[in-house]
């Protein structure tokens, strides 16, 4: 009798003990288990009554076992059937219970896919189907209660039928193993059950957390940079590994069919992929064509496997191949990635050094894992492999799993999220400093282009300046010259934002120091010409001069500027190069009448360019109808409709001389 005691019997009583034990076992060959004095929940571990095969007589508590293989639940079931790997195995155990016991259940964890436990002959639960064989998830803790009617008869037949799949003899404990059923009151037994479900998934919700927030992080600094490829990456990282977190937490709490997880699994697949771009993408490394073939082959490969054992289609004499494959989808995570962080850190790569060391330490879990798995393939190496498994991968904290797995895959997403912090603090301090030279830079705009231009009798003049940034490419200049007349330049450089502004305070000087030599405009946008050139980095910049003598004479020059209106129509001018692009260039001039009353209107492109939400440009037709209203007025017209470029208006009216 294998009654489980923690009395030392005196020396003395060992014959006694030895004789008793014979005569028990002439009355009754069944093991046993006595719960007649329960303090707490007992493992039902330790020796069984085992036999293959399928009968329902099996359950019942007046079967004669005693014919029965005796099993100690602690070894494997491969020494009982060294040679056959039965379907179905059946379990049978003693157990002795005092009639006045209530409240008793039973616990179960981890027994097999498919499996029926029976209580005198009383179904008490149920996973999957056994014959014909449906599998299910095994890993929620399933507790059943035992009648009280059945307790009172002072003992109970515990019998399990268990399925035992060719992918499971292929594992190193198939079927029953100690630990997996736990005899105890039934509501110690549901405490101790959710206070389980707790412990193993505080940490599982913990780094759900985390990556929720550096997915979040990730997708919020995407829309705003959206070069930065290896924020989008993360994102999907993170959905990818939330699939994952609730294909790991809802079986843990709810047992379902085994092919329900398939779809979720797919969409991790894509896993060694997101690694490669995001790690790649942080560094800055292309990614080899070869890499990608590689990754395609290899997910191909480890997917069928995963899938094959999933659906029940692998035998058990590929058990490895789901090992070799996953071994094979994580080689650049082992052996790539570390290789490229490790020369990128070599060359002053920083955020390099940061994703290096939390990635080293999940290689290392990922060499255990697979290495395990491999190893157990090995019959001498079982046992010391799946002590050794047991104790790296089953950490705890208390109640509390700590699983190294989940530790470093935290360290991976934290690094991932430092590098983020760094980069926008890194960011936002140039932008702080942009913004202090883009202010400058207006500032020193608002002197070079005045609101107000300088009176000239015998003339009215309006002007208008609106940047579509804080800076802008548009410029003019009106100034006085001799004998009452005026020089307008109007111009535009290509571009925007503080390059474009650079530019513009480079040509308002030169046109001051250009009307002090001559105001002819051929003259002026020649010299101009010569300034830019080898300035504008490839860039150009049009223009136009016009000199306006006091007696209305107009003398004009463009370097490829829209024409200006008179009196509401256009005036035809000859066309010509900007400015900027070949040196030497000479400019053509026209010539007519500004009257008394009339009025001169020059536009730059934004006024034109300008563009409304159905894609609409403003267009020469509708600038040339208001070209006669006050600037002020044009320039509302055009950025109402859809500002996207600079708009400059310069309206120059003469006026009638005074009696």
């Amino acid at each position: 009798m294998a009654l489980r005691t923690s009395l030392r019997l005196p020396w003395l009583l060992v014959p006694v003990a030895c004789l008793a034990f014979t005569f028990a076992g002439a009355s009754a060959n069944a093991q046993s288990f006595d719960a007649t004095n329960l303090q707490k929940p007992a493992d039902l571990g330790g020796v069984w009554l085992v036999h293959a095969g399928d009968d329902p007589a099996y359950a019942r508590t007046d079967f004669d076992d005693s014919q029965w293989t005796r099993f100690d639940s602690r070894s494997s079931l491969k020494t009982v059937f060294p040679n056959s790997r039965p379907a179905i195995v059946w379990y049978r155990l003693h157990v002795k219970v005092l009639p006045t016991q209530t409240g008793l259940a039973l616990q179960e964890l981890h027994l097999s896919p498919a499996f029926e436990i029976y209580a005198n002959g009383l179904r008490l639960m149920q996973l999957g189907r056994v014959a014909p064989y449906v599998e299910y998830t095994y890993d929620a803790r399933l507790l059943a209660p035992i009648p009280d009617g059945q307790i009172a008869k002072g003992s109970l037949v515990i019998a399990l039928r268990v399925a035992i799949p060719p992918s499971h003899w292929g594992d190193g404990f198939p079927g029953l193993y100690a630990g997996n059923l736990v005899l105890g009151q039934e509501e110690v037994l549901r405490k101790y059950i959710w206070l389980s479900v707790l412990g193993r998934n505080l940490s599982l919700w913990t780094l759900a957390l985390l990556v929720n927030a550096v997915a979040l992080m990730a997708v919020l600094l995407f829309s705003a940079q959206r070069r930065r490829t290896e924020y989008l990456w993360t994102f999907l990282l993170g959905i990818d590994v939330e699939v994952g977190f609730f294909s790991d937490y809802f079986p843990s709490i709810h047992n379902i069919p085994a092919t329900w997880p398939v779809p979720l699994f797919l969409p991790m697949i894509a896993q060694s992929f997101l690694l490669v771009l995001i790690y790649f993408g942080f560094v800055r490394q292309p990614i080899w064509r070869w890499l990608w073939i590689y990754l395609a082959f290899s997910n191909f490969f480890w997917g069928c496997a995963v899938v094959g054992n999933l659906l029940g289609l692998l035998p058990s004499s590929l058990a490895a191949l789901r090992a070799v494959s996953g071994f094979l989808v994580d080689l650049p995570a082992m052996f790539i990635i570390p290789a490229v962080l490790l020369v990128r850190l070599r060359r002053g790569n920083r955020e390099a050094g940061i994703l290096l060391i939390p990635l080293l330490l999940w290689v290392l879990f990922i060499y255990l894992d697979r290495g395990s798995v491999l190893a157990e393939q090995i019959p001498a190496l079982r046992p010391g492999v799946s002590r050794f498994v047991s104790e790296i991968f089953n950490l705890h904290a208390g109640p509390i799993a700590t699983p190294p797995s989940n530790f470093s895959a935290m360290l991976c997403f934290l690094s991932l999220a430092a590098i983020m912090v760094l980069r926008s603090n890194r960011i936002s301090r140039q932008e702080a400093a942009l913004e202090g030279e883009l202010t400058a830079a207006r500032e020193v705009q608002q002197v070079i282009l005045p609101e107000q231009a300088e009176p000239v009798p015998g003339f009215k003049i309006e002007s208008v300046y609106k940047p579509a940034q804080q800076v802008g490419g548009d410029f003019f200049q009106i100034l006085p010259v001799g004998e009452g007349g005026l020089l307008v330049v109007v111009g535009d450089v290509a571009g925007k934002g503080l390059p474009a502004a650079m530019l513009v305070s480079v040509l308002v000087g030169a046109i001051r120091t250009a009307a002090a030599y001559s105001q002819a405009p051929e003259e002026v946008l020649a010299q101009l010409n010569e300034r830019l050139i080898g300035r504008t980095h490839g860039g150009s910049s049009t223009a136009l001069a016009a000199h306006i003598s006091a007696d209305g004479s107009v003398t004009v020059a463009n370097a490829g500027h829209l024409s200006p209106y008179l009196d509401g129509v256009e005036v035809e001018l000859p066309g010509a190069l900007p400015l900027g692009i070949v040196g030497g260039a000479s400019y053509e001039i026209s010539r007519f009448h500004l009257a008394q009353g009339s009025r001169l209107t020059f536009y730059s492109d934004g006024v034109i360019e300008a563009q409304n939400q159905k894609g609409e440009l403003f267009g020469f037709e509708r600038g040339e109808a208001i070209s006669t209203q006050p600037a002020a007025a044009i320039v509302d017209a055009a950025a109402q409709f859809g500002q996207s470029d600079d708009i400059t208006v310069v309206a120059i009216q003469r006026m009638a001389a005074i009696a």
